[in-house]
């Protein structure tokens, strides 16, 4: 197990990790760190199923967060449910401050400050439980942004070690693993959405062109 790791054991891990496959990556992951620091969080977005899948495959009691901001389009909150009880997921929803929500709901926030909303709904309640682990597991590729694009299966985050094990995955080879798989899309993809989040957020658009529509912002913050 690894316990430490420097600027070098970092790029080690990347090096290693590149050549592996998705699931040759997650089931490297077990076998370098302790599962009781390992943290997952899942959007259950436009086509979380790919790496839901996957950690099903390989580790049904991992714990998988999702953040519910309380603006969540009920298309996901009904395919959370579905893939919850597909691949009998562990999951663990958090929340904001309920009076912190009610200040972004009465404000609308996402018309004023979008950051300080994703700041307060997303962000904040993440920053609670974050400190219980070492490694953060998210489904982000690069195709999805330039922001994305830059970044390596492992990034070193604060005091977290992000992994990325579908970083690489390309748009085609994301949808056809899917396909492949038998997989549910979530309901919006179908309506032009390929990239969701909340509803007064978000608009029919490609990779992440309809994220935060007519705002020149791209991250929610959770991965800045």
């Amino acid at each position: 197990m690894i316990s430490t790791l420097n600027h070098s054991g970092i790029e080690k891990l990347n090096q290693q990790y590149d050549t592996l496959s998705v699931y040759k990556r997650v089931e490297q992951l077990y076998k370098d760190f302790d599962a009781k620091d390992i943290m997952i969080t899942s959007a259950f977005a436009a086509t979380s199923a790919f790496l839901l899948k996957v950690f099903s495959d390989i580790n049904k009691e991992q714990v998988i967060y999702f953040i519910d901001t309380g603006y969540h389009f009920k298309e996901t909150l009904i395919y959370k449910e579905y893939l919850s009880k597909l691949y009998d997921l562990n999951v663990v929803s958090i929340k904001a401050d309920p009076k912190e929500y009610e200040f972004s709901k009465e404000n609308q926030l996402w018309t004023k400050n979008p950051n300080r909303c994703c700041h307060i709904n997303k962000v904040k309640p993440l920053d609670h439980i974050k400190k219980d682990y070492k490694i953060w597991v998210s489904g982000l590729m690069k195709w999805q942004s330039d922001h994305r694009n830059n970044l390596h299966i492992f990034e070193e985050k604060e005091t977290l070690l992000k992994f990325y094990p579908l970083l690489d995955i390309d748009y085609g080879e994301r949808d056809q693993f899917i396909k492949d798989h038998h997989l549910p899309f979530h309901p919006l993809k179908s309506k032009g959405y390929s990239s969701i989040g909340c509803f007064h957020c978000t608009v029919p658009g490609e990779d992440r062109h309809g994220r935060w529509n007519n705002s020149p912002k791209t991250e929610c913050g959770l991965h800045l």
